[in-house]
């Protein structure tokens, strides 16, 4: 196995800062404590004397999260500031609050994502990332927390073909990332050959517009987002071709998933969970892929 490239660590006080020049109101927000144990409850500990409240090893832990900060509007670098944001960070954020833990992100490129958090690389993975039974055979999810539907994006004013059946029934080339269901649901629409996979989705949103490719396949929710103030370039057509659950990954048997998804159902019940998303999937956000500087992984 080809070694996996060292991880960039995104330093909290880099992710605060950033936090504190955001515009809209940002979720209350609470730095996890940590616990300072005495030697005489280590001692306690060791002896085996149960303590109230102790059972949760999670509670006041470091929780690495694999981003690609490449993916609107779940991960990004701002473009006025270039420190990271975005979906996945608000909701993680309020999430530990809640858990007790520090989310502590890393940047990783998206291929080798789902494989690095299976080897324990990291604690868990954030990227928009679809529910499959395939998947689920090497990660654990948590429960989804996001419907999306997957759909055809072309450029504005296209009239050769109106959705999935008549672009498949044609001889044109679909753009789509690789190693996603995007990808996927392209071979299964056209084949293998009429698809062009690109390594970040950003290039393959810049290839449509460039006339290098007919159509794209995209999650419906980053589909919005990316139009944004480019409305007059390209647009999403057609019905739903494919729909699917986004949930964060774990190695498999991982601690943190019965309590993040504990934080999930809480965040959903108490309206919190659409706060945050209103900011990402709504008219009022604006950035695309064309503001962006897209990061660099170390090798």
């Amino acid at each position: 196995m080809d070694r996996l490239p060292r991880p960039r660590r995104m330093s909290r006080a880099h992710f605060d800062a950033h936090q504190s020049l955001r515009h809209s109101p940002a979720p209350k927000r609470g730095i996890a404590m940590r616990r300072r144990w005495s030697l005489g409850l280590v001692v306690a500990l060791l002896a085996g004397i149960g303590l109230a409240g102790c059972g949760d090893d999670s509670s006041a832990d470091e929780l690495t999260v694999a981003v690609e900060n490449a993916y609107l509007p779940f991960n990004y670098l701002d473009p006025e500031t270039g420190e990271p944001t975005g979906w996945d960070y608000d909701v993680l954020e309020e999430i530990c609050e809640r858990v007790g833990c520090t989310p502590v992100f890393e940047n990783f490129p998206w291929e080798p994502m789902i494989q690095a958090v299976a080897d324990g690389q990291f604690d868990m993975a954030a990227d928009g990332i679809t529910i499959t039974a395939e998947r689920a055979e090497i990660v654990d999810f948590s429960d989804g927390y996001i419907n999306v539907d997957q759909r055809l994006m072309v450029r504005k004013g296209e009239n050769r073909f109106s959705d999935g059946a008549s672009f498949a029934a044609g001889d044109y080339v679909l753009g789509t990332q690789i190693g996603t269901t995007n990808y996927d649901t392209g071979v299964e629409l056209v084949g293998e050959d009429r698809v062009e996979p690109y390594e970040e989705f950003g290039f393959v949103v810049q290839s449509l517009i460039a006339g290098d490719v007919d159509a794209v396949i995209i999650d419906e929710t980053a589909g919005q987002g990316y139009i944004g103030e480019n409305a007059d370039e390209v647009e999403l057509i057609g019905g739903s071709l494919s729909s699917d659950q986004l949930g964060f990954i774990f190695p498999k048997g991982s601690k943190w998933v019965e309590p993040i998804n504990e934080a999930l159902a809480e965040m959903k019940a108490d309206g919190t969970l659409a706060q945050i998303s209103s900011r990402y999937f709504g008219e009022g956000f604006t950035i695309t892929y064309d503001d962006l500087e897209f990061p660099e992984y170390e090798e």
